[in-house]
């Protein structure tokens, strides 16, 4: 069995594994568009050619990335292949000098014995809730999802950039909410 990166040609069949267990709603649903569009931050396991199982990291801010997309095959369920697919995100989170990672987990069992802790959601990843979550259709009522935490180093600050005016924006970005004359 060998942990790699992903490839283009990994996708389809990340997909089929991904929304086997969003059928079951075990995970949430993945577009193809998605995994192609976020390629870069899959972790794939293969045995013999086949892929059996995936994982993504994706840094979300200067201090922090989230795990997503864990899944294994069933066939190779139990044999620490989740945790071998974890392990590889969490080395190049640690890479890229991040010291908090963080999953949204259905199955909160398995991150619990790697160390990950229950936070709240609301709370701890508004960024998150208001980019992703707001459009998933379970938000906010039947939330599926238990926010977890695992802290890799030293915390460090979050650096949250001054507010932006449009004057800040080079004019070419600027849409005017009016038509203009010239």
């Amino acid at each position: 069995m060998k942990i790699r990166k992903a490839k283009i040609t990994d996708v389809r069949e990340m997909h089929r594994l991904l929304n086997f267990y969003a059928d079951r709603r075990e995970l949430l649903p993945r577009a193809l568009s998605e995994l192609y569009e976020n390629l870069q931050s899959f972790y794939v396991a293969e045995q013999q050619g086949k892929l059996i199982g995936c994982c993504s990291l994706q840094v979300t801010w200067d201090n922090l990335a989230e795990v997503k997309a864990l899944a294994v095959d069933t066939q190779y369920q139990g044999k620490g292949l989740g945790t071998q697919l974890l392990k590889a995100c969490l080395k190049e989170a640690k890479a890229l000098g991040i010291p908090r990672v963080f999953t949204l987990a259905i199955r909160t069992g398995f991150f619990e014995k790697v160390g990950f802790r229950a936070v709240q959601k609301k709370e701890h990843f508004p960024h998150k809730v208001w980019t992703e979550c707001i459009r998933c259709p379970y938000y906010p009522e039947k939330c599926i999802e238990t926010a977890m935490v695992l802290d890799l180093g030293p915390k460090r600050k979050a650096v949250v950039p001054a507010a932006v005016t449009p004057t800040d924006l080079p004019m070419a970005v600027i849409v005017p909410s009016e038509p203009t004359t010239t």
